[in-house]
């Protein structure tokens, strides 16, 4: 970065960095950017594309098979959401939702499957008594999966290359 290249390609800049480490990275990064430069950057972690990138490409079977925005990556990523509440609820109340994708009754507590927008799911859960609430952050492959993989939204308008496999 030193010489100031025009284009600048990345595979994974932030492995092996500590904390201090990559948000140094990150403004560098950032500046880099505000002079109007191209930044490559692959990795294989979320927050770290979320963070640095405006696009997204995604690449399968070395093909470029997408490019969304990263605004497009974070109203489609899929959340779990388990819920302990006071009293039981029917799944069937969190089901009628249009972000849900699955609810699972699981021992003490509620799983809630949800991709895209959560105030709706929030404010249904707010009219209960919750005992405890645990919202896990997606990983890239919940992104991918949400996309490409079996019973995904873009799984059945997924184009197909000349051998008949999906990209």
């Amino acid at each position: 970065m030193m010489h100031d290249p025009e284009l600048l390609i990345l595979d994974e800049p932030t492995l092996g960095l500590d904390p201090l480490m990559q948000q140094e990275f990150y403004s560098i990064l950032g500046e880099f950017k505000d002079r109007g430069h191209t930044v490559f950057l692959s990795s294989h972690i979320l927050s770290e594309i979320e963070r640095a990138c405006d696009r997204v490409g995604i690449v399968r079977q070395g093909r470029l098979v997408d490019v969304r925005a990263i605004e497009e990556l974070r109203q489609n990523k899929i959340r779990h959401m388990d819920v302990v509440f006071h009293d039981h609820v029917p799944p069937e109340e969190f089901e009628r939702l249009p972000q849900v994708l699955s609810v699972q009754e699981l021992n003490s507590h509620t799983r809630i499957t949800i991709r895209g927008e959560i105030d709706a799911l929030v404010k249904q859960i707010a009219s209960h008594t919750v005992e405890d609430l645990t919202f896990a952050q997606p990983s890239l492959e919940d992104f991918f999966m949400s996309f490409y993989g079996q019973g995904g939204a873009e799984d059945k308008s997924a184009r197909h290359d000349d051998s008949g496999e999906r990209p």
